[in-house]
């Protein structure tokens, strides 16, 4: 199973899409600072993930949603998460997610070593 994954700041108000075969783990590490790009973003929260069973479909995915129009498609995917929460700041204006999507919004507790 392969991961595609959005994590939010509240620190600095940024997100981070990322992949990864054993999410658990790699969300540890996002909030433990192994991470260059992430470690001034402590704590990270898990706002969106997608499962995939092939590695490249996943590694695919993770490009898209970095660039334009994947960026677009995330302001729509996450705006009932900013309307429940106030964590992401998004513009509801984008195209609606393509059909398949797998789609869970979870809360997770970090674990720190």
């Amino acid at each position: 199973m392969f991961y595609v994954y959005i994590i939010y700041s509240k620190k600095i108000n940024k997100y981070y899409v990322g992949y990864s075969s054993n999410l658990k783990e790699r969300i540890r590490k996002h909030n433990c600072g192994s991470s260059k790009y992430t470690s001034k973003g402590i704590p990270w929260k898990l706002i969106y993930y997608e499962l995939f069973l092939s590695n490249i479909d996943a590694r695919k995915e993770e490009k898209f949603l970095k660039s334009g129009k994947g960026r677009e498609r995330l302001k729509f995917l996450l705006e009932d998460t900013k309307k429940n929460t106030g964590e992401v700041a998004y513009s509801p204006k984008a195209n609606p997610p393509r059909a398949g999507w797998l789609k869970l919004f979870v809360n997770i507790c970090f674990m720190y070593i």
